[in-house]
């Protein structure tokens, strides 16, 4: 099945947002830098959603982390495969920023994600989590 040109921007978002995850303590800016000149090559609408999912979860990270640690009851947010929470992060703030964004997409590509780049079961649990996150923030 072919991509959208959407699913691919959030993938190269999740791989930015994972990036900077494990490089803990690395200056955020200079990841996305580094990140972008190793990056496929793609198109400049791809590139430019990317860069909205990305830098908009990265500015909002202090408030979607709450939210998650709220929401997985019984998990460490620490303990959280570092996958498994990036897609939460990425996929949270399309549902509380981007009113452009349906939110049954939203949750529907997160799984997409998940099943792709972690396993079944977290995608279970990333839906999940999503439901609850999209119930009470609704609106």
């Amino acid at each position: 099945m072919k991509k959208t040109k959407r699913r691919r921007g959030r993938e190269l978002a999740l791989k930015a947002l994972f990036a900077w995850d494990i490089n803990e303590g690395q200056d955020r800016e200079e990841t996305f830098e580094l990140f972008w000149t190793q990056a496929e090559d793609v198109s400049e609408e791809i590139t430019e959603f990317a860069k909205r999912l990305i830098e908009g979860t990265a500015k909002n990270i202090e408030t979607i982390d709450e939210l998650i640690k709220n929401q997985a009851k019984n998990w460490q947010f620490s303990r959280l495969a570092y996958v498994d929470r990036n897609i939460l992060r990425l996929s949270i703030f399309e549902l509380l920023y981007c009113p452009d964004i349906p939110r049954a997409v939203t949750i529907n590509e997160a799984i997409e994600l998940a099943k792709t780049y972690s396993t079944a079961d977290s995608s279970k649990f990333i839906n999940g989590i999503l439901d609850k996150i999209k119930e009470n923030n609704a609106g």
